[in-house]
């Protein structure tokens, strides 16, 4: 694992942590310019694992678990099916569609800013099935469950920590799918442990940065960056295709 992996993945869990949609969102595409991308998925819930104990940790006042419950019980279930799916899908294909995911639903959100939704239980659960499940088939939904969040209106604190709180269970699901598809190998288990430092001081700096930002701006700044992760990997991808 190289030193500019390493950085990326740094700067992945800060934005992450800071703007709210978790990590993954910019870690899977990173990744999947230096891994398959069976690997990216394993290597994302292991890396998603350690971040979001370390959130919990650096967050834990005030988790709300009627939330989880609403929300978090689906995703959790829906994680396992779209894991499930993810062998039915060429992985070419599979990294194609993750790229456009991203830019599609980056560009929805910076045309509609004040765009929220409703926070009643049905689109609580509605937002925890479709971020479950993709986060199961393309290893990142936290952008989908981020906006679902919003709508609640929930202080930083309260926010962080449920949200880890939720993909902590996530993970663990799709963690057991994906290691019996053998996506998760030993030459995994390194890299996962350098992560785990790489998680701790992220969410430490996103903790911090926090405090002195407005998360408002950093929120766009966090949209555009994944438009423009999505722009450049879907034209990598396309490429290798040709």
């Amino acid at each position: 694992m190289g030193a500019f992996f390493i950085v990326l993945s740094l700067l992945a869990e800060i934005i992450g942590t800071v703007g709210g949609f978790g990590s993954s969102v910019y870690f899977v595409p990173i990744a999947s310019f230096f891994l398959n991308f069976e690997k990216v998925l394993g290597l994302t819930a292991l890396f998603h694992l350690a971040s979001n104990l370390s959130k919990i940790l650096l967050f834990k006042k005030g988790i709300d678990m009627q939330l989880f419950i609403w929300l978090g019980l689906p995703s959790i279930v829906f994680v396992i099916i779209g894991g499930l799916l993810t062998s039915y899908f060429d992985s070419a294909m599979l990294t194609i569609i993750l790229n456009v995911f991203l830019i599609l639903f980056s560009l929805f959100l910076l045309w509609m800013k004040d765009y929220t939704i409703k926070p009643t239980k049905a689109n609580g659960v509605i937002g925890g099935i479709v971020s479950g499940f993709a986060a199961g088939l393309l290893g990142t939904g936290g952008a989908i469950r981020g906006l679902t969040m919003a709508s609640y209106n929930l202080d930083i604190q309260k926010f962080v920590a449920t949200s880890a709180m939720i993909d902590l269970g996530v993970d663990v699901s799709r963690s057991v799918v994906y290691f019996n598809k053998g996506y998760i190998t030993p030459d995994l288990y390194g890299k996962a442990l350098i992560l785990l430092l790489v998680s701790v001081c992220g969410s430490y700096i996103g903790k911090i940065m926090l405090t002195r930002f407005s998360q408002s701006s950093f929120r766009m700044f966090s949209i555009i960056s994944v438009l423009l992760i999505g722009i450049f990997g879907l034209i990598v991808t396309v490429r290798k295709l040709v």
